[in-house]
């Protein structure tokens, strides 16, 4: 007979785990559980409603590579979902036909990526495009008639092959040098190449598969669509008639690293006139257009402050027929994200970060009035169908799942990936808490106890900082910097959202701005002491804060200016120093807005809060690390502080990818960072 009673509260039975009673063998979620996680994304949901397709990625670990595929989910039945699309290569970003009958897709099958074609009910794929070069992105029109794809062409040769001829001429030389006149040289992971995201419309035959040649919809236009380098179909429309193409772009020219001017353009399907600039008279940001279903309508996100990324994106809509346009929400203090029309045309889906979560929320198109549709957690993707709503949802301990919306406030989750790998995992608790912080404000926060947490015991602490730093910690699952895993290896951790995050309103975000080293610092201060006043499990004396991005920017900030608290202290891709920064990143507009202008014209708001500034008073053992292909914040950051750290003679080590950009991503990599990261806490604070 099993000592453990059949009936335990969760509170008790979190507790017999982590004490190992019953027999237990629930463990912590490890690094190598993480990156091997199967990793659900973009649910479609059918024109009936009945069923929804997603894609699901898995990991080859041995082989240090992803896989994407496609799967099907009855709404109807209780059946488990299936495999859609045989192996034979990635299948991604699925789209339904609109008859619901057929299932479009981007796969590597035949050597690049191309449009594929699968019906429902089973069968082979059949290949819709053959182009000479990769497809992007794509959108079907509502009649399926015709498809739009985006295509990386020159902007002088709009003919796929002569871009694909031009590609091979240059890999011929035996020359490698490369002339810029203008910038971008590189931007994010990659260095220019002179292409550019260019739509193209195609005529689709009965078969559903491309008949004639591709129509240049943005023939000698110096820009991209969709944006360079994360844009995707949800940077152009199609009209519901089929006669339009909406997209969001940016004119380029010699401004194109500085401004944040993405304007919504109209051309018809069939290239017969240029783009027609929608939005000309706002200088700021215009992105992802969504046509209503009767077609009268057309909706967008829209920033008002031109140069500033992190600006609150309010919900617009315009008459397409009168042209008239109009602020659906300007009462709404939140940013709008993912976009969408309800089935009835009435209202708008909009998901927008809130107080720690991200919601998805309804905005009645004609009132402005907002209703919150889910609770807590992260809402990362909406799809909506035959009056079917479905999203994915994760949180602190639990990565994204599907949920059918039943109504306000009410979901059912439908999907249960990765039950087998979790199935053994305990993840840690956590709770919110609330400060106050700079002027006096209310700041927000999270505490996760550490795997196999005994009351009246302490535990060392990591204090999490977050990037962006408009960004947030909240409640929210992350494959990257996951608290779950900091947690257990055995450390309490703390996350604070500072002024400058993201959720809490637009003036709470617009604080940082100017102020990169004063008022975040205060709010991470005084949230240290509020959290350490709190939970009395937190050592004080075992503490080490670790930051990324803007997070490693602190972390430097810190060294030189709070370094009391800790033993040690943890820097991935962070700003050492500031007024190389900017000169040296890509997107110039964040650093320019960031710190009040260029670095000639206002070098004193640069050495303000500049980090190297303060290396004489460096002392605490820190660990760095930095990758090659990190054109946001270049390597030479990194490396400028372990010089100075070396120099010094503090005890430092410095850890660099050659392959890897901002982000640490391959699988192998990501253990080794964790890996290395942890040897680094139990060097200095245990336990």
């Amino acid at each position: 007979m099993s000592p453990c009673p059949l009936l335990l509260t969760a509170a008790t039975l979190t507790l017999t785990l982590w004490a190992g009673g019953c027999g237990a063998i629930a463990g912590p979620l490890t690094a190598r559980t993480l990156v091997t996680l199967d990793r659900l994304s973009d649910p479609q949901v059918s024109p009936d409603g009945r069923t929804v397709a997603y894609d699901l990625r898995s990991v080859d670990y041995d082989d240090n590579k992803s896989h994407h595929s496609i799967w099907l989910l009855d709404l109807a039945d209780k059946a488990a979902p299936r495999r859609l699309v045989d192996p034979g290569g990635d299948a991604t970003g699925p789209r339904w036909s609109p008859d619901g009958k057929s299932i479009y897709f981007l796969s590597d099958r035949s050597g690049g990526d191309q449009i594929w074609r699968m019906a429902v009910a089973g069968g082979s794929a059949t290949q819709v495009t053959n182009f000479p070069l990769d497809v992007g992105a794509f959108r079907l029109s509502p009649d399926a008639k015709h498809a739009v794809v985006a295509l990386a062409v020159f902007p002088d040769a709009e003919d796929p092959a002569a871009t694909r001829a031009r590609e091979d001429a240059a890999k011929a030389r035996k020359t490698s040098g490369v002339l810029y006149d203008k910038l971008f040289v590189r931007h994010w992971d990659a260095w220019v190449d002179g292409t550019r995201n260019h739509l193209f419309s195609l005529t689709l035959d009965a078969n559903g598969a491309a008949a004639g040649a591709p129509v240049p919809l943005m023939a000698g236009f110096d820009g991209d669509a969709p944006g360079k380098p994360f844009g995707d179909d949800n940077d152009f429309a199609i009209s519901p008639d089929g006669a339009t193409v909406v997209f969001s772009a940016r004119l380029a020219g010699q401004s194109e690293p500085w401004s944040t001017n993405f304007d919504l353009y109209a051309t018809p399907m069939n290239g017969a006139s240029r783009p027609r600039n929608l939005t000309a008279d706002n200088k700021a940001w215009d992105a992802q257009p969504v046509f209503s279903p009767d077609g009268r309508t057309l909706a967008w996100r829209a920033q008002k402050r031109p140069g500033f990324e992190s600006d609150r994106f309010g919900v617009w809509v315009m008459d397409l027929k009168t042209g008239a346009r109009r602020e659906v929400d300007p009462a709404w203090d939140r940013s709008a994200g993912a976009l969408a029309w309800s089935a009835d045309g009435r209202s708008l889906l909009v998901t927008a970060e809130d107080v720690g979560q991200s919601r998805l929320f309804s905005i009645d198109a004609a009132s402005g009035a907002v209703k919150a549709l889910t609770a807590d957690g992260s809402v990362s993707a909406v799809s909506q169908g035959g009056g079917t709503v479905v999203f994915s949802r994760n949180t602190l301990d639990g990565p994204d799942q599907l949920y059918r919306l039943a109504s306000e406030g009410k979901a059912a989750r439908i999907t249960d990936v990765d039950a087998d790998k979790l199935a053994d995992v305990q993840f840690s608790p956590f709770e919110a808490f609330t400060f106050a912080g700079w002027n006096g404000e209310s700041v927000h926060g999270y505490v996760v106890k550490p795997y196999g947490y005994k009351p009246g015991q302490k535990y060392p602490v990591v204090y999490l900082i977050h990037g962006g730093p408009q960004g947030s910690f909240g409640n929210g699952w992350s494959y990257r910097w996951n608290p779950q895993v900091w947690a257990g290896w055995g450390y309490g951790v703390v996350m604070v959202d500072f002024h400058g995050s993201t959720g809490y309103g637009q003036a709470f975000t617009d604080a940082i701005s100017q102020h990169w080293g004063d008022r975040p610092l205060e709010d991470l201060q005084k949230g240290w002491t509020a959290a350490l006043a709190k939970y009395d499990f937190l050592d004080a004396r075992r503490a080490c804060a670790a930051g990324a991005s803007y997070g490693g920017y602190m972390i430097y900030w810190m060294a030189g200016n709070w370094k009391a608290p800790w033993k040690c202290l943890i820097d991935h891709d962070g700003v050492f120093d500031n007024t190389m920064m900017g000169y040296a990143t890509e997107e110039l507009w964040f650093s320019e807005w960031e710190n009040g202008g260029t670095p000639w014209e206002n070098p004193d708001g640069y050495a303000r809060f500049d980090p190297q500034r303060h290396v004489a008073d460096w002392t605490v053992p820190m660990l760095i690390v930095h990758s090659g292909h990190d054109y946001r914040i270049p390597l030479e950051q990194g490396l400028g502080a372990f010089t100075a750290l070396q120099r010094k003679g503090v005890p430092s080590e410095f850890l660099t990818f050659p392959d890897e950009s901002h982000w640490v991503l391959k699988p192998q990599n990501s253990v080794q960072w964790h890996e290395t990261v942890e040897a680094w806490l139990k060097r200095w604070i245990g336990p």
